[in-house]
């Protein structure tokens, strides 16, 4: 049994995802955003970092599963983005967590089918998958979907033997 957080980064909106794994079985424990809500980015850094951290506090997971950096058009927001990203990590470093990384096409591929899923199929399939009577919101539904990928991600590993088992804190997961 394992709790795992999702995170899908933002500088305005980051979006969380509460799972616990049990076997097979994924059971919804949460989900939300965090919305920073300030002009200034040194601040919406600093509120993304505290929300990460009340989470994980709330929580207490086991695992952090991130999205990855892709290349946007705009560096600008690319390099905000992995800003946000990297305060999240920290949140999660500072707890003492593994840190997993997923890239959103493998995510969508895990979730939906398919790497180039629509956001409101993502929703659907995580709907379904985790038994909502609603869908989640947008941020929240990927941030759910990471854990999801994570979940699978570990099952398989543990399926074949792989010897990249994920322990955590210090217990085989």
């Amino acid at each position: 049994m394992a709790i795992i957080l999702g995170i899908d980064p933002g500088s305005r909106v980051t979006g969380y995802g509460v799972i616990r794994q049990q076997g097979r079985q994924l059971i919804y424990l949460g989900s939300g955003c965090i919305r920073t809500q300030v002009p200034d980015l040194p601040n919406r850094l600093k509120r993304i970092y505290a929300g990460v951290s009340e989470i994980i506090t709330q929580f207490s997971p086991d695992v952090f599963a991130v999205e990855q950096v892709f290349m946007a058009k705009n560096a600008d927001s690319a390099l905000k983005l992995g800003q946000a990203r990297g305060v999240a990590i920290l949140a999660a470093v500072n707890n003492d967590l593994p840190v997993f990384e997923y890239a959103a096409r493998q995510v969508k591929q895990t979730v939906v089918g398919t790497g180039a899923a629509e956001k409101s199929q993502v929703q659907h399939m995580v709907r379904s998958i985790l038994k909502l009577s609603a869908a989640p919101q947008s941020d929240a539904a990927d941030a759910l979907a990471i854990a999801i990928t994570h979940c699978h991600f570990n099952q398989n590993l543990l399926r074949v033997g792989d010897p990249r088992l994920v322990l955590t804190r210090g217990r085989l997961r």
